[in-house]
């Protein structure tokens, strides 16, 4: 799991905003411009990030699909996440910056938690389009399997600092796995690590570590991915979803609709197909 998914999932409290507010545009004005803005999130793979100076991955992808079922040009920003997700509707939906950036119609990659909509009263959820989870990979030829927190006791474990999956590990056992742990800058690099030997385990989100081991053209027999209740205070899986300002909830109704249809013809499916990833249905709140 990258940095900006981390801070997705560890989601805290409000921080204070420092830009004048700034007009949303509702679903009328983004059709008569003939383009939506759409925010997401840089260096936040297998979902977004610049691979040779363009944007890839999944929400790149279902942005563009998006915009085409709304018969509009994509207008795609990369921004930086911030301390939490609260202060990234502020920046991208409904305040803005010191230097008066034009507010993004849409963001996507957005947790669909409860909590995090009943404290931003100036922005509205759209319909979720992904089920996240944390996940394990293990090398078979290592390990007799996979199974149970037990089955982590004297094992390296390769994965991103300061992540879900960190701290997740970190409270498992009353903190008995943390000399096990190797911490790297992202999934993509522990998966490295994993693949040269340096750990039998990766831990992450099912979807970066499937990715990560797809671009690496690691067999899938020889590298199972799994899911493990691990008990603890950590969320092990959340909806992605996306968000608009609240008073453009018209917007927001019609993106929920088009992504509606690309989960049921199969559109979003295919789209984590190309990059390795299974796709599971959200599950809603």
């Amino acid at each position: 799991m990258t940095r900006k998914a981390r801070r997705l999932a560890l989601a805290c409290a409000l921080v204070l905003g420092l830009a004048a507010p700034a007009a949303a545009r509702p679903y009328d004005e983004v059709v008569a411009a003939g383009e939506i803005i759409v925010a997401l999130y840089g260096d936040n793979a297998p979902f977004s990030e610049m691979k040779d100076g363009k944007p890839v991955g999944i929400d790149v992808d279902l942005a563009q699909a998006i915009a085409d079922r709304l018969k509009v040009k994509l207008n795609l920003r990369i921004v930086d996440a911030g301390e939490n997700v609260d202060g990234d509707f502020r920046l991208n939906l409904w305040k803005g910056d010191l230097a008066g950036s034009p507010l993004a119609d849409l963001m996507l990659h957005v947790p669909n938690d409860k909590q995090l909509a009943l404290r931003n009263e100036q922005v509205f959820m759209t319909t979720p389009y992904f089920d996240q989870h944390l996940a394990f990979a293990w090398k078979k030829d290592k390990l007799e399997g996979l199974e149970s927190l037990k089955d982590f006791e004297g094992k390296k474990v390769a994965l991103e600092g300061n992540s879900a999956s960190d701290a997740q590990l970190l409270m498992a056992g009353g903190g008995n796995l943390r000399e096990n742990l190797l911490h790297f800058r992202s999934t993509e690099a522990a998966a490295q690590a994993y693949l040269a030997g340096e750990a039998p385990i990766l831990a992450g989100s099912r979807a970066a570590i499937e990715a990560a081991l797809f671009a690496a053209k690691a067999p899938r027999d020889e590298n199972p991915v799994v899911e493990i209740a691990i008990p603890g205070m950590m969320r092990a899986k959340w909806d992605l979803g996306g968000a608009v300002r609240a008073n453009s909830r018209d917007l927001g109704y019609a993106v929920g609709d088009t992504v509606t249809a690309l989960i049921a013809d199969g559109t979003v499916k295919t789209i984590c197909d190309r990059y390795g990833v299974t796709y599971t249905a959200p599950q809603g709140f």
